[in-house]
């Protein structure tokens, strides 16, 4: 199976949106996250633009099998769509793989039956209904409102018991690669559609609703697939490597696992660790983000 990774450098030179306290931060975690996996993967691909090839492939040397640029089609994009990269990224790819965020390590193996599955995901996220971060029923508001298109497959979102269902993506692939790219172009449609333009513009935080174009359109998918006979993708299901949210945290290191979400990207230990372990392991990647971030 493919290790796949993606970087569109525009949202990142627009906003420095990374989480990350630092660049090099940011840069260190690249490393620790390509060169950990590498080690269960027997090719590894990344997926970006001109100035992420530069970055990560002629500065840092980052050890990929190879490289595609079609990210660069993305020059004209919003960058506060930060999330299309990873999108068109799962939508490029015709065989069986796994995205990996630059912020997951995997420090063992991914189960083989979840590598075997349909498609599979880091964990399922569930949120009560009109409080959270997720805000399907905002984004069909003002899109109706607007007289915008939308997928058949968002409409699932509606929860029937009061719960919104997404899934973490910190990790994305599977065997059924036909069913990902569908997922990945009605996610990408979502956004682009001219007829959703007025729409968007209206909505002053479009890098939060990334989150719910990348991770709740992927569920609303299996779920209006499932429920058609006449679907190709009726069969299809959706695999976890945790269970639930909280198993993500309580069992991560028993499964060899880390994701630096959110806030963790800014605890002291979790920062003075990835430093730690890039210097020793990879003193000479090390060395080069040092110098190319010399004042952090």
């Amino acid at each position: 199976m493919r290790a796949v990774w993606s970087l569109w450098t525009k949202p990142l030179h627009a906003s420095q949106h990374t989480g990350w306290p630092t660049p090099q931060h940011h840069l260190l975690s690249w490393i620790l996250s390509v060169c950990t996996a590498r080690q269960h993967f027997v090719e590894t691909h990344l997926v970006t633009d001109s100035a992420g090839a530069d970055l990560l492939v002629d500065t840092l040397a980052l050890p990929f099998d190879s490289v595609d640029l079609s990210l660069d089609a993305l020059g004209e994009h919003d960058p506060d769509w930060w999330s299309l990269g990873k999108l068109y990224a799962y939508r490029a790819q015709h065989t069986p793989f796994v995205h990996i965020d630059s912020d997951v390590f995997l420090w063992k193996p991914l189960p083989p039956e979840l590598l075997a599955a349909d498609i599979f995901a880091q964990s399922p996220e569930t949120a009560p209904y009109g409080r959270s971060y997720y805000r399907p029923e905002s984004i069909e508001n003002d899109i109706r409102r607007h007289g915008g298109f939308m997928p058949p497959e968002f409409a699932s979102h509606l929860p029937l018991g009061g719960e919104i269902r997404a899934a973490n993506c910190g990790i994305l692939g599977g065997m059924r690669t036909d069913f990902i790219r569908h997922y990945a172009d009605a996610a990408i449609q979502l956004v682009e559609h001219p007829d959703n333009a007025s729409a968007w513009a209206t909505r002053p935080r479009r890098d939060q609703d990334c989150v719910t174009v990348e991770q709740l359109t992927l569920t609303a998918c299996e779920a209006w697939h499932s429920d058609r006979d006449s679907s190709p993708f009726r069969d299809v299901r959706l695999a976890y490597l945790f269970w639930s949210e909280a198993a993500a945290f309580s069992e991560a290191e028993a499964r060899g696992y880390t994701h630096l979400v959110a806030g963790a990207k800014r605890e002291p230990q979790a920062l003075a660790a990835l430093e730690q372990i890039v210097a020793r392991e990879h003193p000479d990647r090390y060395r080069r983000v040092l110098a190319l971030c010399p004042s952090t």
